[in-house]
């Protein structure tokens, strides 16, 4: 990434040299996320500055590094934490003052190789290989154990009512994953085939709110929790779609022991009533990345067959870059992008 908004530019650099907590990957693939769109298109700041390699969803194979390492398959954490500061030592890694962010700290994953702290590196077991590409486990670095971690961290119980608003790549993995821990599954979307796609793969139901007013979606979603029997207290409200009609419609969808959880990123400001926080003893919190340490119970997920994927990740080669974010800004996917390197 070279400007704002710029075609992404193909440079030839050497890769520096290795230090001793680091580890040299050459990448499988590299998923494109919301976050890198906000870098690219909406302008939102990284902490390096361009031109800088964009691409935080990474796996890959280790070439240089620790000899217990060289040759593990890997998928890198989007957040790496110091895990020896305050935070990481109260189990709150993934908001290490001192993390570093592949794609915003230092050059990312739209590359061929990248080098990295190695101390949290996700091995990932040759036989969950049998089954999909290590390419397309990117996305376990960020689409799916932001969701996990989230649906950790919202105390949700078999049997509550997960409500999920925004259906893309990461409210997909968080509809499923909400699922797996036995809750009833209603994803909220504007677009049919997403939600189509969501009920295909075991959400217990859907809702479109395109052109729908505030008043009738609340309506609607009441509706559907007492066709559901499911109990009026108690939801578990998660906005995913970084939209600001998505948070003021999650933000309503509050009641009695709710808890909202805020995924999904957006520049936009709204109103809200704080005061309905205090009326329904409900919790608001947000959630960042995932931190390392339950990225294991992730790859566990999937290699027992619990979360499948092939159906929600589409690898395209490195080199149609420019036009793989074009067609992620106008939301012409319906899966999440792995981009694959196809050059030397």
């Amino acid at each position: 990434m070279t400007a704002l908004g710029a075609n992404f530019e193909l440079a030839e650099t050497v890769a520096p040299p290795i230090g001793a907590h680091e580890a040299l990957v050459k990448i499988a693939g590299c998923g494109v996320c919301h976050t890198d769109l906000s870098y690219w298109h909406d302008g939102v700041r990284t902490k390096k500055d361009m031109p800088l390699t964009l691409g935080h969803e990474i796996s890959g194979t280790v070439v240089e590094g620790p000899p217990s390492l060289i040759g593990k398959n890997v998928v890198i954490p989007a957040v790496l934490p110091c895990g020896t500061c305050e935070l990481c030592r109260k189990g709150r890694s993934n908001i290490c003052q001192n993390q570093l962010m592949p794609g915003n700290d230092f050059h990312g994953g739209f590359a061929s190789h990248v080098v990295v702290p190695h101390r949290y590196l996700c091995p990932i077991p040759d036989t969950l290989l049998q089954n999909y590409a290590l390419a397309e486990l990117a996305v376990i670095a960020d689409a799916i154990s932001t969701p996990y971690q989230v649906v950790q961290k919202s105390e949700l119980e078999p049997g509550d009512l997960a409500i999920v608003i925004g259906i893309g790549g990461v409210g997909m993995y968080g509809a499923l994953i909400a699922k797996i821990k036995g809750a009833k599954v209603l994803a909220i979307d504007i677009n049919d085939q997403k939600l189509a796609n969501a009920q295909k793969h075991g959400v217990d139901a859907t809702l479109n709110s395109k052109d729908m007013d505030l008043k009738t979606l609340k309506n609607s979603v009441k509706e559907i929790a007492r066709e559901m029997g499911v109990s009026p207290y108690g939801w578990k409200i998660f906005e995913i779609s970084g939209t600001a009609s998505g948070q003021e419609l999650a933000f309503s969808l509050l009641t009695y022991a709710s808890t909202l959880s805020v995924v999904g990123f957006t520049m936009n400001k709204l109103e809200v009533r704080l005061s309905n926080l205090m009326a329904f003893d409900a919790k608001l919190i947000g959630t960042w990345g995932c931190k390392p340490e339950l990225y294991p119970e992730v790859v566990d997920l999937i290699a027992s067959g619990r979360l499948d994927i092939r159906d929600f990740v589409q690898t395209f080669p490195l080199s149609r870059i420019n036009e793989v974010f074009q067609n992620t800004l106008a939301h012409r996917y319906d899966r999440r992008s792995v981009l694959v390197p196809d050059f030397d």
